[in-house]
This record gives C-alpha cells, sequence and structure tokens, in this order.
C-alpha cells in the first residue's frame, strides 16, 4: 500500500490541490471548483474538502490561479484618509463583508485629491483587481461609469448617477435635520453651525439640512453663527474659537462631523466650559469613539460599516460568487441622543 501523501510530503513542503482532492475523496478539479466557486457542487463534497483544506493547512495559490482564470481575487479599495475613523469604519465593514470568500481587499487612499484619486484607480486596475470600492471622493460620475465598464464598482458614502455603479450613502439633509431639530425641541434658538468644507457635497448637504429645521420651525439663522471648518479635529478647533471670540451669543452647535465636535469639546474643556449646561453639541457621524466620551456624544448615526457589507456583498455576486445570505440592509440615517445636548437655560 502507498504511504498517505501526508507522511511522505517533507513538513516544509505545503500541500496541494492534489493533497486535498486524496483526503477528501474527490477529484482535484472538484477541489477546484470549490475555491473558485465556479460551479454548485454537493454539499457533503463540499464539507469533506473543507475539513481536508483545514486538518492539511492548505493555502491555495492565488497569483498562479489568477493567471489561469484572470481572476486575482482581490478588490482594490480607494478610500481618502487612512486616519479617518470614518473611513476606516466603512473599510472594516468591507473586510467583514469579504471575510470567507476568498477575496482580499487593497486599500489606498486618495486624499480628496481627483488627480490623486485617478493615479490610485490606475494602479489598481493595473494589479487585475476583480472589483472596485470607492469611499467617497471626488471623481467624477462619468469616470466612474467608465470604470464600471470593465470590472464591478461600488462606492459608499456618495449618491451618484454613473451608470452600472452600485452606490451606498444615506440622506445627509434629513440627518442634519434631524439633528438641529433635536436641538430646537430642546428650546435652542441661536443655534451655531460648525460647517464642513464648502466643496464638498456633505458639507453642503448638511448645511442645507441645518437651514431647513430652522425654517420648518419657523426660526431664522444668524449667518455670523456659521463658520466653515475640514471636518478634522483642528478645524473644529479653530471654529468654536472663532465663535467663542465674536462675541455673538449661543447655547447649542451643531458640529457637521464627528471629529470637529471633538475638536469644539476641547475648546469649552479649556476654558472651563460645560456641556452641555453650558452649551450644547450635536455631531454627525457617530464613529465608535463619540459614545465612550465624557460626557458620551449625541450624533447623527451614519451607517458606514453596514454600507461596508453591503458593497462587499453586491461586488461579490456581481463576479457570480454565490451568496448564502440575502442582500444586507442599510439602516436609514438615525439621531442617537447621548449626554452632550440638554435643555436651553436662556430664555428665548
Amino acid at each position: 500500500m502507498d504511504p498517505s501523501p501526508s507522511l511522505t510530503r517533507p513538513k516544509s513542503e505545503p500541500a496541494t490541490v492534489q493533497d486535498v482532492a486524496r483526503l477528501a475523496g474527490v477529484s482535484p478539479a472538484t477541489v477546484s471548483r470549490i475555491l473558485t466557486g465556479s460551479a454548485r457542487v454537493a454539499e457533503d463534497k463540499r464539507r469533506a474538502v473543507e475539513a481536508a483544506i483545514q486538518k492539511l493547512k492548505f493555502r491555495p495559490n492565488l497569483s498562479a490561479r489568477g493567471l489561469r482564470s484572470g481572476s486575482t481575487h482581490t478588490i482594490g479599495v480607494l478610500t481618502q484618509e487612512l486616519e479617518s475613523p470614518y473611513f476606516a469604519n466603512a473599510v472594516k465593514g468591507v473586510d467583514e463583508g469579504l471575510t470567507g470568500s476568498g477575496y482580499t481587499p487593497i486599500v489606498v487612499p486618495g486624499h480628496w485629491n481627483p488627480d490623486e484619486e485617478s493615479e490610485r484607480v490606475a494602479l489598481l486596475t493595473a494589479r487585475k483587481v476583480d472589483a472596485l470600492i470607492v469611499l467617497g471622493g471626488r471623481l467624477g460620475d462619468a469616470r466612474l461609469a467608465e470604470l464600471a465598464q470593465q470590472l464591478p464598482v461600488a462606492i459608499i458614502g456618495r449618491r451618484t448617477d454613473a451608470a452600472g455603479v452600485f452606490s451606498f450613502s444615506q440622506d445627509q439633509v434629513e440627518g442634519a435635520r434631524l439633528a438641529t431639530a433635536h436641538l430646537i425641541a430642546l428650546g435652542h434658538r441661536r443655534i451655531a453651525h460648525i460647517a464642513g468644507p464648502s466643496n464638498q457635497v456633505d458639507g453642503q448637504e448638511r448645511k442645507e439640512g441645518f437651514m431647513l429645521a430652522h425654517r420648518q420651525a419657523g426660526l431664522s439663522v444668524d449667518p455670523a453663527l456659521i463658520v466653515e471648518g475640514d471636518f478634522m479635529e483642528t478645524g473644529g478647533i479653530a471654529a468654536m474659537e472663532t465663535l467663542l471670540g465674536a462675541g455673538h451669543g449661543f447655547t447649542a452647535v451643531f458640529c457637521a462631523n464627528d471629529q470637529s465636535l471633538w475638536g469644539a469639546k476641547l475648546v469649552l474643556h479649556r476654558r472651563g466650559m460645560r456641556v452641555p449646561e453650558d452649551l450644547s453639541l450635536v455631531g454627525f457621524d457617530d464613529l465608535p469613539q463619540s459614545k465612550y466620551m465624557t460626557p458620551p456624544v449625541t450624533a447623527v448615526r451614519q451607517h458606514t460599516f453596514a454600507m461596508g457589507l453591503a458593497a462587499a456583498w453586491a461586488l461579490l455576486n456581481a463576479l457570480g460568487r454565490e451568496m448564502d445570505e440575502p442582500a444586507p440592509t442599510v439602516p436609514a440615517i438615525q439621531l442617537e441622543v447621548r449626554e452632550t445636548t440638554g435643555p436651553c437655560h436662556e430664555p428665548a
């Protein structure tokens, strides 16, 4: 009797498809079909192959398989800032959505620069990624549509009319309206707004929601209480210093994102001002850190992780992978009320 291949193969030599096939009692072709997901395979055979893979600690040669099949089993992810908690949460969703699929994400930053974004997309397509996910950014719809003719493309956190692109976004105007209406319901009438960059659509739409809530309540907005930030903590610091230094009275601030709020809150702390007793604050994004701050932050929740999951599912489905679960749902944007907002104590 021939000795078992697991006994004759040197420990330093990795297992092969043939080894897995012999241990599972199937053909090498069946193992390959299970690895690539290229055809339906009986469940008992699938379980046997998966058990053999685990026992032999088999790792498929993705490079060789890619040369044969034209697939590299990689998904390109164009983010904007690697250190941003907002984008990191979406990438985390993508990564979890790809778990167990055989596909690996390759993440590169674009830094909100259209030229750099185009350069990074070219880099990803040159590496023959099988699909592309874009987080925000400034690539035009025409470019996205052009890319979608070459490979499956999904975009997260931004609406697009680009043909063939899977789009996952949330209603920025409604989120900002909810945040501002919450402050108005608490009795606040002099509400400042640390806005996002005026050249970014989400900044524009959140400002629009701020204005809309005032109109719906029959209130006017003092333009002096709107200061543009940059969606970063440093921008929140500068904007709050500007608001306080101008001497215009206000009792609450709607910050265009959580990071701006973190910076603004630091200014208040250094000045000995209490939140929410002296000033109420509302953020936007509801980043994971916000619920653990002192006090926990009231914020509009964007479901970035869920959008990452949904984008991964859509692309795997477009690539022909048989999906065991239905498409993930992305909940509507919502306001999470915590402890940085309270009643206005000043007369209207």
